[in-house]
């Protein structure tokens, strides 16, 4: 068979060993299909057949068989998303291994519990700036025979060539070894504590969530022309949903691009024109605000424009029947539309929120000027897809209905509770987290929502970052990792030390009661939202003594990969403030991978709105930890690290409170003047 005329279907995923599967049936059935596309150096789009990438994944799975990796070995991936990042995920599946994701901007601290945690028997990493850690843990973990750099002279080739010598066929003999239940992912989440655990999916959940998705989604695709049916994912890898969404692309045979997300969405969609695109709510939403900062600069008759503009497209999109008039309204403006159309390539037949939600007007908005747009729902130990809207069955502002196989529920505190087929089954190396993630048989999401009469989902919040009821638990038979940020020189990316012991009068009043939710401010949707757990989930002891419990929040915040040092204020004041200083080392990271000029000063890259959200939601999900009383409610963000030689940190590294006060006084101040409390000040 050659390539394909128009879009055919998904796979059976019944019939699939694994998830590696999908390319063998792939290249059998049409080696001359375009199944992936790949950028090459000059970031232009170049298409990838089955047959191809078949060869690509082979390749590289000889390599880590050649290495040592073994079936249910763990191999770390570290990195982005692009076409290698794929294939490294496709080859560790191909030998029975198990995938363990993390995202490019992982602190240290987090990939050395990971590697302590999964102990695995190979590290893959996009760039060098975590080589350092992963050569240390190399000496302390003995299955980890190998470290490999892919941004390196050599690349993939330098993973692929241990098994240069090889027959294929010894690929073929693990993945006809491959079965649903084998696990296929240990999904570590993000946040301020690196210590959670990791959530094992099989190759049966994630194909069973994929192949749901894929049902409900792609049938929007009957009728496409030759070459057209492409899927641009600008979503992480290391995320479930990411992967469940490639997963989907890659059943129903739908070429699929991948591209991080901390990439401009409008330049890659128009440069890939995809006919399917997945991305975050914020992402999209984002577009639209682009878009309305255009108009106003633009001028009043362009804002008065674009406002009239985008409440027709709305309201051409709530109305049952499409009249002249409002026929005639829509064409007055379509050429506002087609700016919006032509931002995502021109030839969008389907745009995916996955992650976040997009409000009812701006889903109105979106499918009144030509863009189908519909929303997912899903959580990681779900297999990364719980519900879906879907062309012609679609409620604004809403995700959708269940599923197939998926049943839902709201328990107490009103959060959802699922059930189905893509349902994980525990956390890795802790059992007990696992059970607290289930009540009578159903998961507990961690996230609340509403379902109305017709089954349509709501997820309105969200009260913990994994299911599992202590988002943390201990294990004694695990050693911990080192503090991320030494004391005192060094390299690399380390975390405090344990704060000292305060003076009480520094601290607001001891809270009475058991901790209630903070007030949250200017807080995304996308990010979690404070709320106290339900009834039925067992709570963790918690310290009383508002010393303990403000030096924990300092250490959770400082875990975030950004964070240097944090300080909090309460003393004689109405609520708590903390200064935040930013580690150096991560600072000139994250310049490079957010695009900030090059010129651009320590100060300006702490005032950057996108760096202050990344901080604002360390601040929010450590605040979810404490009484409202102590939860910081402002902070204020300083460029440089203190330092023994300012006068501010002591030779142990704990800080010099007293000194730090003073020398900061002004900003301190400022945290207290805001009409509203927020997150800077």
């Amino acid at each position: 068979m050659g390539q394909r005329s128009a879009w055919e279907g998904t796979l059976d995923a019944g019939s699939l060993r694994g998830l590696a599967d999908i390319l063998y049936r792939n290249a059998e059935d049409g080696p001359g299909a375009e199944v992936a596309a790949r950028r090459d150096a000059e970031g232009a789009w170049e298409r990838v057949t089955a047959a191809r990438m078949l060869n690509d994944v082979t390749a590289l799975a000889k390599g880590l068989i050649g290495t040592g990796v073994d079936a249910g070995d763990r191999v770390v991936i570290v990195g982005g998303a692009d076409y290698d990042q794929l294939l490294m995920h496709f080859a560790v599946w191909a030998v029975r291994a198990v995938a363990v994701p993390l995202p490019a901007n992982c602190s240290q601290a987090r990939l050395l519990h990971v590697v302590r945690d999964c102990r695995p028997a190979a590290v893959v990493l996009g760039d060098g700036r975590l080589a350092a850690a992963a050569s240390a843990a190399s000496r302390d973990i003995p299955d980890l025979s190998r470290v490999w750099r892919l941004d390196g002279p050599e690349g993939l080739e330098a993973v692929s060539r241990p098994g240069a010598y090889m027959d294929s066929s010894a690929v073929r003999f693990r993945l006809e070894e491959t079965t649903a239940a084998d696990p296929a992912v240990i999904a570590y989440p993000a946040g301020t504590d690196v210590r959670r655990p990791g959530a094992v999916l099989s190759h049966g959940d994630r194909l069973a969530a994929a192949r749901a998705l894929a049902d409900r989604l792609l049938p929007a695709l009957r009728g496409a022309g030759a070459g057209s049916a492409g899927a641009l994912v600008h979503l992480r890898l290391s995320d479930s949903a990411g992967q469940a969404a490639v997963a989907a692309c890659m059943l129903a045979r739908v070429r699929v691009g991948v591209v991080d997300p901390a990439e401009k969405l409008v330049e890659q969609a128009r440069a890939f024109r995809p006919a399917v695109l997945v991305a975050a709510a914020d992402a999209i939403e984002e577009v639209y605000a682009a878009e309305e900062r255009r108009a106003r600069q633009s001028g009043w008759d362009s804002n008065s424009a674009f406002g009239a503009a985008a409440e027709i497209a709305a309201e051409y999109d709530r109305g049952g029947r499409k009249g002249a008039w409002k026929r005639v309204s829509m064409a007055m403006y379509d050429w506002m539309y087609s700016r919006f159309r032509e931002a995502y390539g021109g030839r969008l037949r389907l745009a995916v929120a996955l992650g976040g939600r997009v409000p009812a007007t701006l889903d109105h908005f979106y499918n009144g000027a030509g863009v189908p747009l519909v929303q997912v729902f899903g959580s990681t130990e779900a297999g990364g897809a719980l519900t879906a809207g879907a062309l012609g069955a679609r409620r604004a502002g809403t995700h959708g209905t269940a599923l197939e196989g998926v049943e839902l529920r709201v328990g107490p505190g009103g959060e959802l509770f699922a059930h189905g087929p893509g349902v994980f089954p525990g956390y890795w190396n802790a059992q007990a987290a696992g059970e607290t993630a289930f009540r009578d048989g159903w998961l507990a999401t961690g996230y609340t929502g509403e379902i109305d009469d017709d089954g349509y989902v709501t997820v309105t919040g969200r009260l913990r970052v994994q299911a599992c009821a202590d988002p943390a638990p201990r294990r004694a038979a695990v050693p911990q990792p080192p503090p991320e940020r030494p004391a005192q020189g060094g390299g690399g990316e380390p975390a405090p030390a344990a704060a000292p012991a305060r003076p009480a009068a520094e601290l607001p009043p001891a809270p009475q009661g058991p901790p209630a939710a903070p007030e949250q401010h200017a807080v995304e949707q996308a990010r979690p939202a404070a709320a106290a757990l339900p009834a039925a989930a067992p709570a963790a002891p918690a310290p009383t003594d508002p010393e303990e419990i403000v030096a924990g929040l300092e250490r959770r915040i400082s875990a975030h990969s950004l964070v240097g040092q944090v300080m909090v204020i309460g003393r004689g004041r109405p609520y708590c403030t903390a200064l935040v200083t930013l580690a150096a080392d991560q600072l000139e990271y994250w310049r490079l991978v957010n695009n900030r000029p090059l010129n651009a000063s320590p100060e300006e890259i702490a005032a950057d709105p996108d760096l202050l959200r990344e901080i604002e939601y360390a601040v929010g999900e450590a605040n979810t930890t404490v009484p409202a009383p102590l939860a910081v409610r402002a902070f204020h963000v300083l460029a440089e690290e203190f330092t023994p030689q300012s006068g501010l940190l002591l030779p142990d590294g704990s800080l010099r409170r007293d000194a730090v006060l003073r020398a900061f006084a002004e900003e301190i101040e400022g945290l207290y003047r805001s009409v509203e409390p927020g997150r800077q000040g």
